[in-house]
């Protein structure tokens, strides 16, 4: 939705004694000169771009904004609390992260203390969250039919069609090289010198996180995760928080798919869980590497030969577990992308490594051996075969049923809440000072006729 208009970085304004003035009232509140000041201040401090006059575009946004606010104080729409703190303390790590120290966070917004700028940011933070719970409260649960999809199709100049990306379908075999034992049991002594440290109170468990860390995700947010039920996590992950009941405990070393983790719990609500944990990986040394470049490589020489196939290959010998059970073929787990559940891939999508391998292979190629990561980031040989090649083209429903339904349910959705924007403007005061209304507002409705 376009319709999120507050920034989530706390703006450091100086008003160079020039005098605040309210500039827009809506409803019963009012908007400052500051306000507008604030919020282009932290678009350009982010590199967020404004495509127009800031001084017309961010008065009707946050005009806007208090729309959303007003309709949730009178359907009694708030925010989770806990939520906002989370967020809030997700971003302190992150800012400190970014300038390095708790004092120069202080220093880069004008002599603010940490405090004050937590107690802001919870306002901004707050206020986001109510406006997302409002807008989602006003379009409800978007329910599309495939004739829905064929008749929005049907309606649209082909020249307004979205041009699809060039997709792919892989099949992949991989071999996992060997970890020697002495590299685990250094990682297992740091992890448990962690834990020494953080039980004798001399770090934060919170700040070796964002420190060592090698969970980039979570890292800057002090190892967090967020509330994940247990059918989200990693089974061993699961099991060890479900052991966990004291929030100041520590869990043994414990090892999933992705590495080897020290977990501390936050918070349970109901089969939701809140953690944090600092993961560490055992690094592959290059002897390891090229032995199994060498084993892959006389698999490929089989599959060549016709000793066998591409999928028995991958039915039989393969160590990725997500793809061994479908001849290799590999499906897509991003739930933002289109192509979602699907095993179609933008080359983009695909694991880090594969896409430039992938993107000179014809189809029915087979690659030889190459190095890549998977998505436990782990280091892994491969070899892949293409299986198909969709190059890029106007969207049409046959091969891209999903991204169009997605585009209407996106079209639906801002219908939904323009529409709504547009009658609340009706009812609602608005004054907008001299020298702030000769603008061309995508509402026009704020100046009454």
């Amino acid at each position: 939705m376009g319709f999120v208009f507050l920034c989530t970085a706390v703006a450091a304004f100086a008003q160079n004694n020039v005098i605040d003035e309210v500039i827009w009232v809506v409803g019963d509140e009012a908007i400052l000169r500051s306000d507008v000041e604030n919020q282009r201040l932290a678009m350009q401090n982010e590199r967020m771009r404004i495509d127009g006059d800031p001084y017309c575009i961010l008065p009707e946004q946050i005009a806007v904004q208090k729309l959303f606010l007003s309709q949730a104080k009178i359907d009694s729409v708030y925010a989770d609390e806990k939520m906002v703190l989370q967020r809030v303390d997700r971003w302190v790590n992150w800012i400190i992260s970014q300038l390095g120290s708790q004092d120069k966070v202080e220093e880069y917004y004008g002599g603010k203390k940490l405090s004050q700028l937590k107690e802001e940011q919870k306002k901004v933070v707050r206020d986001q969250l109510v406006v997302q719970e409002m807008q989602q409260k006003i379009v409800g649960d978007i329910k599309l039919t495939p004739s829905d999809v064929r008749k929005y199709f049907s309606q649209i100049s082909k020249d307004s069609l979205p041009m699809i990306p060039s997709t792919v379908e892989v099949e992949v075999v991989t071999m996992e090289p060997k970890i020697l034992l002495e590299d685990v049991d250094a990682i297992k002594a740091r992890l448990r010198d962690f834990t020494d440290k953080i039980n004798k109170k001399e770090y934060d468990f919170s700040t070796l996180a964002l420190l060592y860390s090698e969970d980039q995700g979570t890292a800057m947010r002090g190892g967090e995760t967020g509330f994940l039920s247990k059918i989200e996590l990693d089974p061993e992950y699961a099991n060890a928080l479900t052991n966990l009941n004291d929030q100041t405990k520590v869990s043994n070393v414990i090892e999933t798919e992705y590495g080897y983790h020290i977990i501390q719990l936050i918070e349970k609500r109901g089969d939701r869980i809140n953690s944090r944990h600092i993961l560490l990986r055992a690094k592959v040394s290059e002897q390891e590497i090229e032995k199994a470049m060498s084993r892959l490589d006389t698999l490929y020489t089989d599959i060549n030969a016709n000793k066998l196939t591409f999928e028995e290959a991958a039915t039989y010998f393969s160590s990725d577990k997500d793809t061994r059970n479908n001849k290799g073929l590999m499906v897509n787990q991003n739930q933002e992308s289109a192509n979602f559940g699907t095993p179609k891939f933008e080359m983009e999508e695909l694991p880090q490594g594969m896409g430039v391998v992938v993107d000179k292979m014809q189809v029915g190629e087979i690659s030889k051996p190459f190095r890549m990561r998977n998505k436990a980031q782990k280091d892994i040989v491969a070899i892949v075969k293409l299986k198909s090649r969709i190059n890029s083209h106007q969207a049409n429903v046959s091969d891209d049923y999903q991204a169009l339904k997605m585009l209407v349910e996106d079209r639906k959705r801002e219908e939904l809440l323009n529409s709504w924007i547009v009658s609340k403007q009706k009812t609602t005061f608005v004054r907008i000072a001299d020298g702030w209304r000769e603008c061309d507002f995508k509402y026009p409705g704020w100046i009454k006729q």
